[in-house]
């Protein structure tokens, strides 16, 4: 069942999440279950928002790339949503 996983981290900036999108995006694109990434700001941060075909190919995804290339003391609030419907433009 698919999922919407969304992280907040508070203090990441447009730059830095940027930056590990330049470094990660290829591998990203290609993970098992990824279906789709939005990022933007939001009041104390960085929000990015992914649907995933499954929770366990999220949760291995960010152990295997995420989080071994997070900056030192950060750390994403992540929650888990289970998706109904996913409309994408064709």
């Amino acid at each position: 069942m698919a999922v919407l996983v969304t992280g907040e981290t508070v203090g990441v900036t447009k730059e830095m999440h940027d930056g590990m999108l330049a470094k990660l995006g290829e591998q990203l694109r290609g993970a098992k279950g990824f279906i789709a990434h939005i990022a933007g700001p939001y009041e104390e941060g960085w929000r990015v928002m992914e649907v995933w075909e499954t929770k366990e190919d999220a949760t291995e995804w960010f152990a295997k790339f995420v989080h071994p290339n997070l900056p030192p003391g950060v750390k994403p609030r992540r929650t888990f949503h289970e998706v109904h419907a996913l409309v994408l433009k064709k």
